[in-house]
C-alpha cells in the first residue's frame, strides 16, 4: 500500500524551518486530549520553537523552573509545549504551583526530572488535569511508586543506552506511553522506535549551528554573484 500524497503550504519565508527526522512517523504516537504527538523538539530557543514541523516541544531546561519562562515558550510556540515543572532541587509546593500555573497557561503536559520526590508528583498531580511525565534516566530508574503517585507518561533519556533502557521498561509495562530520545541518525531512531518508544524527542542543531550555515550560503551567494560579473 503506498503513502497517500500529502499537499504542503510553504513560503519562501519560511522554508528554513527546522524539521524533525521523518523517520519518527513510523512510531505510533500519544493521544494526549485528542491530538497525537509524535515527534517532540528538544529546546527552549523560541526562535526554534516557532520555526519547526515537530507535533511539540518539551521545554526543559537546568535551571529552576519559572512561570515567566513557561509563559515566554508557550506564547510562542504555535504547537503544544511539555512544560518542565520540577527535578532534584525544585520540588515541593514550588512544584505544585509550578504545574497549576503551566496547565493556566496552555501547557499540554508536565515534565518532571529523574530526582523528584514521590510526594511532589503526588502534589503536582492532586492540582493538574494534564499529563505528568516523568524522565527516566536509566536502567536503575525505580518507577511503580511514580505511577502510582500520578505519572502518566515517562520521557527515557539514557544516553547510549537508550534503546535498551526503552525495551525493559516497554516488557515491563506492555501498556505505558513511553517518549523516548531518538539519537544521532535515522538507525538509531527507528531501533527506538523498534523497542518500544510511542513518541521520540529531537534535539535539533543549535542557533549557531542553523545561522553558521545560513552565513555560508550568504558567503557563497556573494562570491557567485562576484564572480559572475
Amino acid at each position: 500500500m503506498t503513502d497517500k500524497f500529502v499537499p504542503e503550504i510553504m513560503t519562501e519565508l519560511r522554508n528554513d524551518i527546522v524539521r524533525v527526522p521523518k523517520v519518527i512517523k513510523k512510531c505510533s504516537g500519544i493521544l494526549i486530549f485528542g491530538k497525537k504527538i509524535r515527534s517532540i523538539i528538544f529546546t527552549t530557543d523560541i526562535a526554534i520553537i516557532r520555526n519547526t514541523d515537530a507535533d511539540a516541544v518539551i521545554a526543559v531546561y537546568p535551571f529552576t523552573p519559572h512561570p515567566a519562562i513557561t509563559k515566554s515558550i508557550i506564547e510562542a510556540a504555535d504547537i503544544p509545549v511539555f512544560s518542565g515543572v520540577a527535578g532534584g532541587l525544585t520540588h515541593g509546593k514550588r512544584s505544585a504551583y509550578m504545574g497549576m500555573f503551566a496547565e493556566a497557561q496552555g501547557s499540554l503536559g508536565v515534565v518532571v526530572n529523574g530526582p523528584t520526590p514521590v510526594e511532589t508528583i503526588k502534589a503536582i498531580d492532586d492540582v493538574v488535569d494534564i499529563p505528568v511525565i516523568a524522565t527516566v534516566t536509566s536502567f536503575y530508574s525505580k518507577i511503580d511508586e511514580k505511577l502510582a503517585a500520578g505519572v502518566d507518561i515517562i520521557n527515557i533519556s539514557a544516553g547510549k543506552d537508550t534503546v535498551e533502557v526503552v525495551k525493559q521498561f516497554r516488557q515491563n509495562y506492555p501498556d505505558l506511553p513511553i517518549i523516548a530520545t531518538g539519537g544521532p541518525d535515522d538507525e538509531t531512531i527507528e531501533a527506538t522506535i523498534d523497542a518500544g518508544a510511542n513518541a521520540i524527542t529531537y534535539t535539533p542543531p543549535s542557533n549557531g549551528v542553523l545561522f553558521s550555515k545560513k552565513m555560508e550560503k550568504y558567503r557563497k551567494m556573494e562570491y557567485d554573484e562576484e564572480h559572475h560579473e
